[in-house]
């Protein structure tokens, strides 16, 4: 018989795929050349896939630290939920980094050697993939960036200036990438398809407003960008393809730091304004979509506050205040955080 129906159905009224959504499916026995087509074309369904997914691993609680990793789905709204463990116990700010496929923490704070991944489309808890470049000491790498093929950190560690970076596909230890333009640590990271941004940080004491940026697919030392409307480190830092996002944080003026602000990532410049946190804090971590920052948690490092349960958000193609998300799973701070369908991934 010859196939006269889409999907090789041979009824009266035949139907093309609904789109790509997760709850729609395409029914029928379909050739290749279909599926490809509609799938060049965006309109092939992505029943049962992982939507826009945001984690958030490791980092303190309001006494001590944590090991779990948790999760959102950056399109809705709601509470976050529990989707398993790093390898170690005890590691706040571990900065992550994704492709659409994996995700990679860094060995953060407690001066860790060792990297996690885990798989989007399996929840569980996290493998080791490699060691960093500075060995038993460890602990650079507590901003990551990526895009869809490498993950890069940057940060100090025993006073040295450091980026490193990994392949996300293959598991090894990390290689040297280069230095910061400005050696500083808890800074915020975000990245485009081709290019890595770190923003503010603790400059060996002093808050900075540094804006710098590097090549991703090359290696060499980040080149200066612009500046931050103040100087401020833990704050968060996201994006899409288009815009850098960063948030909260601890600034020469307050230490719960509400203030918003973005860059446009292909060009250089100082960052604008965008709007306020729901609350100001620090320590806080930030995962993006195509269309939205999440930020989480955040507290009070070093002042007494209580870590924070909070989530809200932003859309990124405005400007103006977080609103409401939900709550993370547990009251955690300075976590490390990477998501499926960030900027760096062409979201």
């Amino acid at each position: 018989m010859t196939k006269r129906y889409l999907g090789n159905i041979i009824t009266q009224n035949p139907t093309a795929p609904a789109g790509p959504y997760q709850d729609s499916a395409a029914s029928g026995v379909w050739s290749l050349a279909e599926a490809l087509a509609y799938n060049k074309a965006g309109l092939w369904p992505t029943a049962g896939s992982l939507g826009p997914t945001g984690l958030f691993a490791g980092g303190y609680i309001a006494v001590g630290s944590t090991n779990e990793i948790s999760y959102i789905n950056i399109a809705s709204t709601g509470d976050a939920s529990d989707w398993g463990d790093l390898t170690v116990a005890g590691n706040p700010q571990t900065g992550g980094a994704a492709s659409s496929t994996r995700a990679i923490f860094g060995a953060g704070a407690s001066r860790r050697q060792t990297y996690d991944y885990i798989t989007f489309a399996t929840q569980g808890n996290a493998l080791d993939f490699g060691d960093t470049t500075t060995g038993p000491s460890g602990g650079i790498s507590e901003s990551g960036l990526s895009n869809s093929t490498r993950g890069v950190w940057g940060g100090v560690q025993d006073s040295i200036n450091r980026i490193e970076y990994l392949t996300i596909a293959s598991i090894g230890n990390a290689l040297d990438f280069g230095d910061l333009s400005v050696s500083r640590t808890a800074t915020a990271s975000a990245a485009s398809t081709t290019r890595g941004i770190w923003s503010g940080g603790n400059a060996n004491g002093p808050f900075s407003n540094v804006i710098d940026y590097v090549s991703i697919a090359s290696t060499g030392n980040a080149t200066d960008f612009g500046d931050l409307t103040q100087n401020v480190a833990q704050l968060g830092g996201a994006s899409n393809s288009t815009r850098a996002i960063s948030g909260g944080g601890w600034s020469d003026s307050t230490s719960k730091e509400a203030t918003i602000t973005y860059i446009t990532i292909a060009s250089t410049g100082n960052a604008t304004d965008f709007g306020d946190l729901t609350t100001g804090r620090n320590d806080v971590a930030a995962v993006a979509s195509g269309e939205r920052v999440v930020f989480q948690g955040g507290g009070g490092f070093g002042n007494g506050n209580a870590a924070r349960r909070l989530l809200d958000y932003i859309t990124i193609s405005t400007t103006g205040n977080a609103v409401d998300f939900g709550e993370q799973s547990t009251e955690k701070y300075a976590s490390g955080s990477a998501s499926n369908v960030h900027g760096g991934i062409a979201a």
